[in-house]
């Protein structure tokens, strides 16, 4: 190899700075030698200054190009360490994660990713596309698939919710549970999370187990209080449930009441101390129960070989069961029949004896009285028991939430409901007719009472597809407010009943000295001859009176009312066109103090914190009063309860906490009344809001009440106007 005349002048070992320092130097004194030659030789030198610029260029880039490198390697060695510390990061997830790029391929993911289908667990490695992760998931046998569904519905539907982006739940072998969550990345990729949610799911299932638990319990109280027996049958006709009057009234031995016991079973037991009464045909009553008949209502008699006459009405229930109810009514019978052998022994006596009319009369009218009397006690006895059983079904329907548990309570409210508007019509007859109703004649504002009637039918109205419209009126007339409510609720909700499309007008007219209230509507329509029998107890035209459709009390509530208040009543209609009544009222002065004080009680639907609020509660009837506690505790209410005014005083004085509000039942344990009792609570503590709680609607309490400044709320309680007094009182 040449070697350079350069060689011998540059030394290695000196380094780069001493070398470029001699560099210089030679540079020079060429540059010197340069400038004393001339021609070939100058061209020369030129090549070779022009040779070490660019050696020394390139030695630049070199040092450039190594320091370029050094970040490079630097910038690798961070991305390996970030990425060893990602991957280190994601397997310290305590869920399944998994992350797809934008092709949808996987990229990485932990170890707990789908952990839990260990036999397809393998195949998802990274590389895999979402739509084979998809299907490798589907065919394992450790996914638990929702019944009637294929692998390939699975992994359809996992697609579908993968494009929506939705969370959702995904059932494993051993009733485990993942959760699965989807999210998108910056740049389009895809990231799945997969939470074990197993405990909640069974944390979950086990609360409502409880709450369900808690709902049949209060079921079973309401089914126990009630004086009727009770059997429900499932779609297989197996009894499911009863209450303890069930067995009493039919006789049941202790061993077929179980769960499972078929009807058919049941049946034959009771067939051998029972006949069906009226001529019912067996085999109706069976072809019933079997199904092969359409289950409408069914109502027939049981008369057992006691002599007990039992009144049985059984009725489908949502899910293909039946529901039967068993009430004794052996008193009632007997005394249809004592009546019909009163009324032979009477048409006897009259065709025998003339002379002897007049007693046999007075005798029918002293049996007409004690039945009114009679249903005015049955009615009035009945009152308490069911406020009780509003309440619980009230609050056990809150509680139920949105379960199929609800629909059922809602309906067993609604018969409640139903029971009692047919009871405080069975009250207002039996007042009417017995000569006994007391009314309370005072100025009524039409304004207020118009009003009230709006908002209690205009829903009812709309819910039925009718156009429902109350004209205003701010005439002042005479009349008990009370009755003329009732008038015109029976009125507007009858022409809403037989109404099927149209509209229903309620609408004043101005006469001399007096207003005439009209009810229109496009029903259809009284024929002639059916417009006097509509006044009578328990007629309707269009079927039989039943607790749905009504009971045929209205008109006579109405005819009767109207004339204890001299308010004139009249009837046009049309067959085929619509009905028309109207009541007839003497205006008064406006400025006439008003009588009408009842307004429609409203709370709110998030009743907020009502811990600080005391309530006392004095009550006899347990159930009752176990029933109104548990309401307004519910609410947040503290409840102080006591069975006497005694017991009241006692319990204030002993603890020294004065509550917020009072309810006292009138009738009570001990010697003091409800009544007496607020008055010395009143006397003792100051005044407070106050309510007393009575089913007894005789003028004498009432009279009393208004003495002694304390309104009356009653019985049968409405859970609402309960909870609006003690929430809103103060």
């Amino acid at each position: 190899m040449n070697k350079r005349i350069s060689d011998g002048l540059l030394d290695p070992a000196d380094g780069e700075a001493r070398n470029l320092e001699k560099m210089l130097d030679i540079a020079d004194a060429l540059m010197r030698h340069v400038e004393q030659s001339s021609g070939d030789r100058g061209a020369a030198f030129e090549q070779f200054r022009r040779a070490a610029i660019l050696e020394e260029r390139v030695r630049q880039r070199t040092r450039d190009l190594e320091a370029t490198l050094k970040q490079l390697n630097d910038a690798n060695s961070a991305t390996e360490r970030a990425r060893r510390d990602l991957s280190q990061a994601i397997e310290a997830i305590e869920e399944g994660f998994a992350l797809f790029d934008p092709a949808e391929v996987l990229v990485l993911c932990n170890s707990r990713f789908c952990r839990d289908l260990g036999d397809v667990r393998r195949q998802l490695s990274p590389g895999i596309t979402f739509a084979d992760y998809v299907e490798v998931v589907s065919r394992s046998a450790l996914l638990a698939l929702p019944s009637g569904v294929t692998p390939n519905a699975w992994a359809a539907e996992r697609m579908r919710l993968h494009r929506a982006r939705q969370v959702f739940n995904v059932g494993l072998s051993g009733d485990r549970w993942l959760q699965v969550s989807e999210q998108r990345t910056a740049d389009g990729g895809t990231v799945v999370l997969q939470t074990d949610i197993t405990d909640i799911i069974r944390m979950e299932r086990s609360e409502r187990g409880k709450l369900l638990d808690d709902q049949a319990r209060m079921i079973r109280a309401t089914l126990e209080h009630i004086n009727q027996g009770v059997g429900i049958f499932d779609a297989n006709r197996r009894l499911a449930g009863w209450n303890s009057r069930f067995a009493q009234l039919l006789d049941i031995p202790l061993r077929l009441l179980r769960r499972g016991t078929p009807f058919k079973l049941l049946a034959d037991r009771i067939a051998r101390t029972a006949t069906l009464g009226d001529g019912f045909p067996v085999d109706i009553l069976a072809r019933w129960v079997e199904g092969t008949l359409p289950r409408g209502r069914l109502s027939f008699e049981l008369q057992h070989s006691s002599g007990i006459i039992l009144d049985v009405f059984a009725q489908e229930m949502p899910g293909r069961g039946f529901v039967m109810s068993f009430a004794d009514v052996t008193r009632e019978r007997h005394a249809i029949q004592a009546m019909i052998r009163a009324n032979a022994t009477l048409e006897a006596r009259v065709a025998s004896r003339t002379g002897d009319l007049a007693a046999a009369l007075a005798e029918a009218e002293r049996a007409n009285s004690a039945r009114v009397r009679f249903v005015a006690a049955a009615s009035h006895d009945l009152l308490q028991p069911l406020s009780a059983a509003k309440l619980f079904v009230a609050a056990a329907r809150d509680d139920a939430e949105a379960t199929p548990m609800r629909g059922t309570l809602e309906k067993a409210h609604n018969a409640l409901v139903s029971v009692e508007g047919i009871l405080g019509a069975l009250l207002d007859i039996s007042r009417l007719e017995a000569g006994g109703a007391a009314v309370d004649i005072g100025p009524v504002p039409l304004s207020v009472l118009l009003k009230q009637l709006t908002d209690e039918y205009a829903p009812i109205a709309a819910r039925k597809g009718l156009r429902l419209d109350i004209l205003p009126c701010s005439l002042t007339v005479s009349s008990d407010p009370t009755y003329l409510r009732r008038i015109l609720q029976n009125l507007i909700s009858n022409a809403i009943r037989y109404t099927n499309s149209g509209r229903v007008l309620v609408g004043p007219r101005r006469t001399k000295g007096h207003v005439r209230i009209e009810v229109h509507d496009t029903g259809p329509g009284i024929a002639a001859d059916q417009q006097q029998a509509i006044f009578r107890e328990f007629h309707r035209i269009q079927g039989s009176a039943s607790a749905s459709e009504g009971m045929g009390l209205g008109l006579a509530i109405v005819q009767r009312a109207c004339g204890l208040l001299d308010h004139g009543l009249a009837l046009r209609s049309v067959p085929g066109r619509g009905t028309c009544f109207s009541i007839d009222l003497a205006v008064v002065a406006q400025h006439a103090k008003p009588a009408y004080r009842e307004a429609t009680p409203t709370i709110q639907e998030e009743p907020g914190d009502n811990s600080d609020r005391i309530a006392l509660l004095v009550e006899n009837d347990l159930d009752l009063r176990r029933a109104i506690a548990l309401l307004l505790e519910r609410r947040g209410v503290s409840v102080l309860e006591a069975t006497s005014g005694e017991e009241a005083l006692s319990l204030l004085e002993e603890i020294g906490i004065v509550p917020d509000v009072y309810l006292v039942d009138q009738q009570l344990d001990g010697t003091l009344t409800g009544i007496e009792t607020v008055q010395a609570l009143h006397a003792e503590y100051g005044e407070r809001p106050t309510r007393i709680l009575t089913a007894n609607r005789t003028p004498q309490t009432r009279l009393s009440a208004d003495a002694a400044g304390i309104e009356i709320m009653y019985k049968p309680i409405a859970a609402e106007a309960l909870e609006a007094f003690v929430l809103h009182a103060g």
